[in-house]
């Protein structure tokens, strides 16, 4: 919690130092102007919100393989909380990104799904991660069902960057960040198309978002080690 606390001091900080900055800047003007990205205009806004639910949909997945691999080696259930717990919040995260995504495709494509490989890519992990959560619920061990679980998030944790950084890049696609869009860069990283107010304000968000990822986290793990203790003193009764 220590470092939730302080991360948002720091990201509040900043914005304070900011606010108090842009009028002591030579031209104040040029960090108040949202500029124009080729292609996007002002539907680029969804950017501070899209990417950064979509990094944190991936940050998800691998600590619950992190917390998946730690389980198998130590059989302690708490592991299983974890895994399960940043599981969950990957696939909140997840769902989010496609719906924001798909806001964005309609209004930028003209339609909500048009099975861009980005769009495609995405779903497949919605439906690997749904799976996830499915071969949880239909078990009734807690020692197999965290085993099994482990196992299973360790291989989907694998396939989570694949499928949000790398396969979109490396095929053509409407998305930004295609293969045709500057060779797989795409705004995000291509220095030229997005300005450094706007880079400020991204990263800002990015790690806003990673905050908010670490304390939902903490919050999901202690309500389900109060689960499993309810569920251990009516077992029993």
């Amino acid at each position: 919690m220590k470092f939730v606390k302080y991360g948002s001091l720091g990201i509040i900080s900043f914005i304070v130092i900011a606010g108090l900055g842009i009028p002591l800047s030579p031209s104040p003007q040029s960090w108040l102007e949202f500029p124009v990205i080729p292609g996007l205009e002002d539907k680029a806004r969804n950017l501070f919100f899209h990417v950064p639910m979509a990094w944190t949909s991936v940050l998800g997945f691998l600590v619950s393989t992190y917390f998946g691999f730690r389980y198998l080696r130590t059989k302690e259930i708490d592991y299983d909380f974890k895994s399960v717990s940043a599981a969950g919040l990957g696939f909140l995260f997840c769902i989010l990104a496609t719906v924001t995504g798909a806001l964005w495709a309609r209004f930028n494509w003209g339609s909500f799904w048009s099975w861009d490989p980005r769009q495609t890519s995405i779903f497949i992990l919605l439906l690997i991660y749904g799976a996830y959560f499915a071969l949880r619920s239909a078990i009734e061990s807690d020692e197999k069902r965290a085993s099994l679980s482990a196992v299973y998030s360790i291989i989907g944790g694998l396939t989570a960057p694949f499928f949000i950084f790398v396969m979109p890049r490396m095929m053509s696609g409407l998305h930004p960040g295609a293969k045709e869009d500057a060779g797989g860069k795409g705004p995000l990283f291509e220095s030229k198309m997005l300005a450094p107010n706007m880079r400020v304000l991204f990263y800002v968000s990015l790690i806003g978002f990673t905050l908010l990822f670490v304390w939902m986290l903490q919050m999901r793990i202690r309500t389900a080690r109060l689960e499993y203790e309810s569920s251990r003193e009516l077992s029993e009764r």
